[in-house]
């Protein structure tokens, strides 16, 4: 059978979500064996930029001239591309300050005096840009749909979407509700699952890395906060930490 040709690339990012293949240690083998690694300047030396592929995986946020062109070449170069990771679907950490109109200023606060010399716009997601055919979202994504993923790919397939919230996995290890009964700010009502829960079930509050869950009761969970003795300011504080644009007065 002809293996699949992949793109691994990252673009303004921490290289975490990279990171979460090269973390999949006993597969490896199994997957350099099964797909040709054309392109994947993080794992290994001697890419083929100018390569055509079946796929490509692609994390990070566009937010300088060189993001921009690499993401049109990959998706003018590939079947499929598939954004993972947060930032890569919706701007993520980079994203947290674009309210923020003096970008010179953040600039500088990062980079001192050399920051004057970079090109940089707002970080933004893929879909402002080129069309995505798939997702794969966290900070950083979880292992497991990274390799069902890539099994999906080599039967020339994408995988089900997974569309529920953290409170359903919360609800299935009988975690106790940290929103509800401990009072505190957790988003996991309208954050999408698949992560099992993994922080609420260890008391810490769910904070959004996996991005919003579709048609999300946003406007529900704004009033039930706020009811409960939160300020506006600090819920969208917290929820636009991973996702910067949310619709505030959207319901199911």
């Amino acid at each position: 059978m002809k293996r699949p040709k992949l793109a691994i690339a990252g673009l303004t990012a921490c290289s975490g979500c990279q990171l979460t293949l090269l973390n999949c240690e006993q597969k490896l083998p199994e997957i350099a064996r099964r797909f040709e690694l054309i392109y994947f300047p993080m794992g290994e030396s001697g890419c083929d930029p100018q390569a055509v592929f079946d796929a490509a995986i692609v994390e990070g946020a566009v937010s300088t001239p060189e993001d921009l062109a690499t993401l049109f070449k990959l998706r003018n170069s590939s079947r499929l591309l598939i954004a993972l990771g947060t930032c890569a679907i919706f701007g993520g950490v980079a994203a947290m300050n674009n309210r923020i109109s003096q970008r010179a200023e953040l600039m500088f606060g990062v980079y001192g005096e050399a920051g004057g010399s970079f090109q940089s716009f707002p970080p933004s997601p893929f879909r402002n840009f080129v069309s995505v055919d798939f997702t794969i979202t966290g900070c950083p994504p979880e292992k497991p749909e990274l390799l069902e993923l890539l099994a999906a790919l080599l039967t020339g397939t994408l995988p089900p979407v997974h569309c529920y919230p953290v409170c359903t996995e919360c609800r299935s290890r009988e975690n106790l509700c940290l929103l509800l009964e401990r009072n505190e700010l957790c988003l996991g009502p309208i954050i999408k699952g698949g992560c099992n829960a993994r922080c609420p079930a260890t008391g810490i509050v769910c904070e959004g890395c996996r991005g919003p869950v579709r048609e999300a009761n946003v406007a529900q969970e704004m009033e039930l906060l706020s009811e409960r003795g939160f300020a506006r300011e600090e819920i969208e504080r917290r929820m636009s930490r991973f996702t910067p644009e949310w619709n505030y007065g959207q319901r199911r």
